[in-house]
């Protein structure tokens, strides 16, 4: 779905007529917002709790009462991000009991060959790179990476909280080996996402679109150029997307 704004440039010049491309719903758009607001505050008060040798952490989590505030406020993000995962869960159920799941978030062979093709032109292989559809294979590896890691948080968190009602049926052992499974699952995502997905997102170009929920057309020609053809009826045959 496209849909045209027309901008004035100044007030002696003609009228710019700009096509965006919607992108994202309204509710997709606050997933993400929640699901980052959720792992933001998970990382600012979990980091003291794993590092409580360091200076830094000793300062904030200095009285007993400083500590349960930091975890009380820990817990209430972490129930609040398993709300929004069991709701995009549900989303998906739905969708698959109607069979309208859109398939364009599945892995596929196509990914593997545009994965190859992009680095053929970093090493200046291939001059041209790979054209995309709705979602190019680094889109793809952020959310089933995101997807894993919270499944991994989730369970883990779920054993420290709740020790002994796990060790009447597991073994002492699993505890410890839930913290430390939590606490290095927690850093790996913060650095995946604050390097690696901010960087394609934001740094290596401005892309807004998981805010506005639109595209305009110069960045869907560049970089979703199959599903721009696909949108405006301009799809060839060897144009594959999956």
């Amino acid at each position: 779905m496209s849909t045209v704004k027309k901008t004035k440039a100044s007030r002696t010049t003609h009228v710019r007529t700009v096509r965006t491309f919607k992108r994202f719903t309204l509710g997709q758009r606050w997933e993400h917002a929640i699901l980052f607001l959720c792992l933001t505050v998970l990382l600012l008060t979990g980091l003291p709790q794993k590092y409580r040798a360091a200076t830094w952490s000793q300062a904030i989590l200095a009285t007993p009462e400083r500590v349960e505030l930091l975890q009380t406020i820990h817990h209430i993000a972490a129930i609040v991000l398993g709300v929004i995962v069991l709701y995009h869960l549900g989303i998906i159920i739905v969708q698959l009991s109607r069979r309208s799941l859109p398939g364009d978030m599945l892995p596929t062979w196509k990914d593997v060959q545009d994965a190859w093709h992009m680095l053929q032109h970093l090493l200046y292989i291939k001059k041209d790179k790979p054209k995309f559809g709705k979602y190019n294979f680094e889109q793809k590896v952020t959310y089933w990476f995101v997807f894993f890691a919270i499944g991994i948080l989730g369970i883990s968190g779920v054993i420290t909280w709740f020790p002994e009602f796990f060790t009447r049926f597991l073994p002492g052992g699993v505890v410890p080996a839930a913290k430390l499974a939590h606490s290095t699952e927690a850093v790996t995502l913060a650095i995946f996402i604050f390097i690696w997905h901010f960087y394609h997102v934001h740094l290596e170009r401005l892309n807004l679109s998981i805010f506005t929920g639109t595209l305009n057309e110069e960045d869907m020609t560049s970089y979703h150029q199959l599903e721009y053809k696909r949108i405006l009826g301009k799809a060839e045959p060897g144009d594959k997307q999956e």
